[in-house]
């Protein structure tokens, strides 16, 4: 099994002046999830090299036992550190990819090409593509074969409209993830604030928040 798992190298949150990134459970949680299974993971970004964490992901109350594992594998944190840059990166010989959230991703992967090229052909091609919190955001223009939104009609979740409003970036983020995939056609569903809730439809798999990260991974992982 081959993994494609791709990062956000946005840092800027808005013009706050503050900071963002990937949320490291988010990363954590699937990067262990796949490489308990076996898979062989590839890392990339717009960027390359080092993504940008985002700082409250590594305050003392964000950490599980996944951050605390990776916190310990100076392996993974290598491989993290050396991501490939996304442009480089096609999607042979990979049987998935997967989206990490925070919410760098509502900058650049949800505007960038490279992605959207990567995530129409793994679409079209049946392979599974999974996103979680944020990430969905990364859905904002892809299209399916008929040229419609990918998501249309299909059953997707994401960072809801209470999360953010609850972490107070509602009017910080470009846009907000629930609406825009209900605007793209998306049947829009979620669980509780901050519980974990994942749904799956044909080989899309998507995550609502943090709590979700592990579970999108192994739903993903029913698909390989």
């Amino acid at each position: 099994m081959k993994i494609l798992m791709v990062l956000t190298s946005h840092d800027q949150l808005g013009d706050t002046g503050n900071k963002t990134g990937f949320w490291l459970e988010e990363f954590a949680a699937p990067y262990y999830v796949f490489k308990d299974a076996g898979a062989d993971i590839t890392l990339a970004s717009p960027k390359g090299g080092q993504p940008p964490l985002d700082p409250k992901s590594d305050a003392e109350d964000a950490q599980t036992e996944a951050t605390k594992r990776f916190k310990a594998d100076p392996a993974a944190q290598q491989d993290l550190a050396n991501t490939k840059v996304l442009s480089t990166v096609g999607a042979d010989g990979f049987d998935a990819i997967f989206y990490p959230g925070g919410h760098g991703p509502l900058w650049d992967l949800a505007e960038d090409t490279d992605s959207r090229q990567l995530i129409e052909t793994f679409a079209r091609s049946d392979r599974p593509v999974g996103a979680v919190c944020h990430a969905p955001a990364v859905f904002r223009h892809t299209t399916a074969a008929d040229g419609k939104s990918l998501v249309a009609g299909r059953t997707v979740t994401g960072f809801t409209n209470t999360e953010e409003e609850a972490v107070g970036l509602t009017d910080i983020v470009p846009f907000l993830v629930e609406d825009m995939l209900v605007a793209n056609g998306g049947n829009y569903q979620k669980g509780a604030d901050w519980a974990s809730f994942v749904v799956t439809d044909g080989k899309l798999v998507t995550g609502q928040n943090p709590a979700s990260s592990e579970e999108a991974a192994r739903k993903l992982l029913t698909f390989l």
